[in-house]
């Protein structure tokens, strides 16, 4: 009989396309990946993967036996889903992503919550861009994960994912308090084309959010600096060396010297979280997406 873990093994190597990668993913060695690897081809009688350059590849035969891994294991998530339904128990251990904003923003009160109302749950968490948050998902390396959608850019999910809204989050323009402009009600993106801007990293959904709304209001952006996390590019902002864009969610506290002024047009980030459908009946799913529509409702509160 073929061994589920084995199985899980190739499954990890085929959506990886590597050692190290299924490695990685698995929480294990890649010496552990190998060995497993091993005792499954013993078992099947076959080789399931070949050299190639200094990595390594399926075989016709390890391609064949991931296509029918993936589905067993997608069975056997449904089968726990299902018996962890009619337990109704909140218990086990979930992994869950988020972007370093809504990491600060909301898992401490949403974690918190979690490990108040069910001790017998074992959360990890970790901080991850919305794209490989999804692709942790889709891989199964991770239950749910925290992602985004700007207002005029949406990001696209792969089919198999559900999702709930967690926040709408508004976004304000941040400058320097003696800006020009500081003492606005109200601005235009547009406003800010001599400016310098402080953005995220070049690739990353935000940063190329950024790039196409401005160049959608014919302003070609200068960009000064690129930071990850709000909190160093509000510092950037305090010392003087541009502005950017802030939004609600896990921008407090304000460092000195910054000013924050609404956009005319409302721009707003969709936070939501997904899950894989095959994994919807868990109650420890339900209990994190509560969780963390509680920890968004209070972000709201504080508008």
């Amino acid at each position: 009989m073929l061994n589920l873990e084995r199985l899980r093994t190739l499954d990890a190597l085929a959506r990886h396309g590597s050692v190290s990668g299924a490695a990685e993913g698995l929480h294990v060695t890649t010496s552990a990946v190998s060995q497993q690897m091993s005792k499954l081809e013993r078992e099947v009688g076959q080789r399931l993967l070949a050299k190639n350059g200094r990595g390594v590849r399926l075989t016709d035969a390890g391609r064949l036996l991931a296509e029918h891994a993936a589905r067993i294991l997608s069975q056997v998530e449904l089968a726990q889903s299902d018996l962890e339904a009619q337990r109704g128990q909140v218990a086990g251990e979930l992994r869950l992503s988020a972007f370093p904003t809504a990491a600060r923003g909301l898992f401490p009160a949403a974690l918190a919550q979690l490990r108040a109302d069910h001790p017998g749950l074992r959360v990890r968490s970790s901080e991850l861009e919305p794209e490989a948050g999804v692709a942790g998902v889709v891989r199964g390396d991770l239950d749910l994960a925290v992602v985004l959608d700007w207002y005029n850019k949406p990001m696209p999910l792969p089919d198999g994912l559900v999702k709930a809204s967690i926040l709408e989050d508004p976004a304000d323009v941040a400058m320097p308090a003696g800006h020009r402009l500081a003492g606005r009600a109200e601005v235009d993106l547009g406003d800010f084309a001599d400016d310098e801007w402080i953005t995220w990293a070049e690739g990353e959904f935000c940063h190329e959010w950024l790039m196409f709304t401005l160049r959608s209001q014919g302003v070609e952006p200068r960009i000064g600096h690129r930071a990850g996390e709000t909190h160093t590019q509000l510092g950037l902002v305090a010392a003087g060396l541009g502005v950017c864009v802030a939004p609600l969610l896990g921008r407090h506290p304000m460092p000195e010297g910054v000013v924050t002024v609404p956009v005319r047009q409302r721009v707003r980030r969709h936070v939501y979280v997904v899950w894989r459908a095959d994994a919807d009946r868990r109650p420890s799913i339900r209990a994190a997406v509560d969780a963390l529509r509680r920890a968004g409702a209070a972000v709201e509160a504080v508008k």
